[in-house]
Formats: C-alpha cells, structure tokens, sequence
C-alpha cells in the first residue's frame, strides 16, 4: 500500500491524508516546503521529498503514482519527467482536472515507454477528506485494479463512490460533463435566490427559505446544503465582488457540446454568466444602450 502523491494543495494534500488514514504509506511531494513539513509532521505514514525524483527514487517498485497538478504546462513538464524515472509495469494516476483529449494523449506517451495511465476525475472538494470523494476512472482493466485499493479508500466506502468508466480519458471525459451540470445547478439557484432578494415588498428571508427547501423539496441537494449554510452566516453578501471564475471544465463541456451536435442550453448559459461576472459583456451592453436610443429615443443611462 504505497502511494505517491504529487501535488499536495487543498485537494492532493486532503487526499493523502485520507490514504494515510486508511493505512496506506504516501510518498509525496510538493514545491512548498511549508505544505511539506506541516502533512510529514501530521502522520507517520507519510513521507515528503524536496523532488520528484528523489520521491520515486525512495519507493518500492512497482510503483502507483498519483498526480493532483494544475492543468497544462506543470502537468506536461511533470508527466515528460516521470517518464525517465519509472519502470515498465509503474502506473501514473492523473487526477486532477484535465481535458479529456489530453489525456487520451498521455496515455499512449506513457504506454510507448512501457508506463500504463489512469486518468480520474475526482469530485467532493475541500469536504472530501471527511466525506470520500467520487472518482471516475478511465484506463485498462489492469491498471486500473493497480490503483483500485487507493481509490477504495478515498472514495466515501470500499463499494461505492467510485467506478471504471471506461478506456483512457473516460474518467476525465466524465468529470467534465460532472462539472458542466454543476455549472447549471449553481446558475439556477443563484438566479433563483436573486428573484427572492429583489421582491422586497414581500420581505423574504433567502436564508429562511434555503433551509426549509432543504427539508423535502425537490430541489434538496448538497449544493443547497452549501448555500443555506452560507446564506445563515451572511445573508446579504455584501461584501462579495460579482467576480466568479470559471476552471476550464465547463468551457470544455460546451465545446464537446458544439463538436457532438448535443444542445447544452443551460450549461452554455451558466458559462456565458460567468464570463458576463467579469465585464466581459460591459461593450455589448453600451451597445445596446446605443441602439435603444438610435429606434426608439431611449434614455442612455451614463457614468
């Protein structure tokens, strides 16, 4: 039961905690040397290197490399660098967020230096490490029972939480499309919340209204968990920007949406308003000001 984990943030770190809880021996590494110290101080079982090759080099073979990377160039770099350090039979575990295609990539990169690939889409937050995660796995039968004593204990129990999805890039496809309707579900509550607070003559309480639908309602979910809970600390919001980025998941959805023929009306909207959060829609809105004005003798509203 010895696991590598590279990348020890918010979610690589909450990870090998729970695999270390669970009984299994982490390698890991991260360039923090602070995130470092602090997960090797927390539990015995596991262990931190200052770098990717020494975190290999101390590790029996054969070895599950688990990779918890921002996407693009530090994955690549990372994935390039395992190459020249693993051993025919070793399997690298993606599982962070990452473009499906690229994955499908990866995999046969590594297969032609005799490597096998997992690419896992993994879901549950910061809430994870107390909860389990969901994980979507794509890869070979065989490698995939290599990481599967991993992926039991990280996932909320040993028989569910977890499934082989498919061939490489099956578990990333998967979780893109996971987080493509986590886009839409947060666009309708939070228009759905906004319709609320702006019928003041009513004097509705959003945060009254959140906790009783969480009892019941249809729309009951851990996502309405979240917002009542937020909604209970800090009804008004007042001192939150209209800034809301977005990962790249949902983006990815909604090309794959075009490139299929497959309508995504909701999804597509929940992305667009996103962007529409950053002002990235402040010209098109002067120009409809603009065109008001110019057919119908419309007031323009000014700075």
């Amino acid at each position: 039961m010895n696991i590598a984990m590279i990348g020890l943030g918010k979610m690589g770190g909450n990870m090998a905690r729970r695999l270390a809880r669970g009984g299994a021996t982490v390698f890991g590494f991260d360039v923090s040397a602070a995130t470092r110290e602090q997960l090797s101080g927390e539990f015995a079982n596991i262990r931190t290197f200052a770098s990717v090759a020494d975190t290999i080099a101390a590790m029996p073979a054969p070895r599950v490399i688990w990779l918890m990377l921002p996407h693009g160039e530090i994955s690549e770099n990372t994935l390039t660098e395992l190459k020249g350090l693993l051993s025919a039979g070793d399997v690298v575990v993606d599982g962070a967020n990452a473009l499906y295609k690229d994955s499908q990539r990866h995999g046969a990169e590594l297969a032609e230096a005799g490597l096998e690939f997992v690419d896992a889409g993994v879901s549950g937050g910061v809430w994870g490490l107390a909860n389990g995660y969901t994980i979507m796995l794509g890869g070979s039968k065989d490698a995939v029972a290599k990481v599967q004593p991993f992926v039991e204990l990280l996932a909320p129990a040993a028989d569910r939480g977890w499934l082989h999805c498919g061939p490489v890039g099956a578990g990333h496809y998967t979780k893109m499309v996971h987080n493509g309707i986590e886009y839409g579900m947060m666009q309708a509550f939070a228009e759905g919340f906004a319709l609320l607070k702006a019928k003041e003559e009513l004097e509705l309480d959003v945060a009254e209204i959140a906790e009783v639908w969480r009892h019941g309602s249809v729309v009951r979910s851990w996502l309405l968990d979240l917002t009542a809970d937020s909604l209970a600390k800090d009804k008004e919001l007042g001192e939150l920007q209209p800034f809301v980025p977005d990962s790249g998941e949902g983006r990815w959805t909604v090309l794959e949406s075009v490139e299929l023929g497959v309508p995504t009306p909701v999804i597509a909207g929940a992305l667009y308003a996103r962007f529409a959060s950053r002002g990235n829609d402040d010209y098109g809105m002067k120009l409809l000001q603009m065109m008001r004005n110019a057919f119908g003798g419309h007031a323009i509203a000014k700075k």
